[in-house]
């Protein structure tokens, strides 16, 4: 296996791999951050409808040549919305009307992928190629990762209210459904760049582990923030590392390190590990 050095000489010397590790922390930052306020809000099961979800939205956008950052964003806040509106309109609970919408989008997707027939890799955007990122690639990532930090500075007291008490947010006069929707533009937008990174199917985990993992070492959500975005970044890293020097599948190579992480945690995480270790308190001489 190539040694860390050699990997970071490698870095020096190899343009591609350099664009990975630039896209892998973007990424990790961006899906740690917005991983936070989805697991806060018990949506997971909807970070997982919406990364489906898009596929469709990326075979029409290759189909028409355009990014496919516009098709699977349309896509992505459709799925959103059908979900919303089955939910409101039926007997049907959110959960079931989740697993319809996101299992038909899905399927939609697949159509589509074999009518375009061409140059769609379909392992690619399942599971993902990091080293294959383009300098496109890396500027919608950018633009994103700029918007989720945006987003999250602008309305980070409404998301703090919302995300704990919804209740009192209606009640306080908060338009939480538009703030619901903007968080699934926002979960679209990030969902869509980490397609090159882990592919639609690991991107949930990327959205979810780092956050969860965050979650068992703080109980404040600005720390929060900055701990899964560092837990992000460094599962990605290192999952390139290993991607790189073991040719490991990338996307599954970065979400086995973010699990790793987490399994560490989840042991020995300050009151909330699985060990509930504490740090020893000297008691005072009498």
């Amino acid at each position: 296996m190539t040694s860390i050095h050699d990997f970071i000489s490698a870095l020096g010397q190899y343009d591609f791999l350099q664009s990975a590790l630039l896209t892998a922390i973007m990424v990790g930052v961006m899906s740690g951050i917005v991983g936070c306020f989805i697991i806060l809000r018990g949506m997971s099961l909807m970070g997982d409808a919406i990364s489906h979800a898009v596929l469709p939205g990326v075979a029409v956008a290759y189909m028409l040549g355009i990014n496919v950052l516009f098709g699977a964003s349309v896509f992505g806040i459709l799925a959103a919305v059908l979900i919303g509106f089955v939910a409101a309109n039926s007997k049907v609970k959110t959960d079931t009307s989740i697993g319809i919408v996101f299992s038909a989008f899905y399927a939609l997707g697949f159509i589509l992928i074999s009518m375009a027939e061409s140059a769609t890799n379909l392992h690619h955007i399942l599971f993902g190629n990091i080293l294959a990122v383009s300098d496109s690639d890396i500027m919608t990532t950018a633009v994103v990762l700029g918007l989720v930090i945006l987003f999250v500075s602008i309305f980070y007291k409404e998301l703090l209210i919302t995300s704990f008490d919804e209740t009192y947010a209606k009640t306080y006069g908060l338009k939480t459904q538009l703030l619901h929707y903007g968080l699934m533009l926002v979960l679209t937008l990030v969902t869509v760049s980490a397609l090159q990174t882990v592919g639609i199917i690991l991107v949930v985990a990327m959205l979810i582990t780092p956050a969860a993992t965050a979650f068992l070492w703080t109980e404040r959500l600005a720390t929060m923030l900055f701990l899964s975005a560092g837990i992000g970044v460094i599962s990605a890293t290192t999952g390139l590392y290993f991607s790189y020097t073991l040719n490991w599948a990338s996307g599954p190579a970065i979400v086995l390190m973010a699990a790793v992480l987490f399994a560490i945690s989840f042991l020995v995480a300050p009151k909330q590990g699985f060990l509930k270790w504490r740090p020893s308190v000297k008691e005072p001489t009498k």
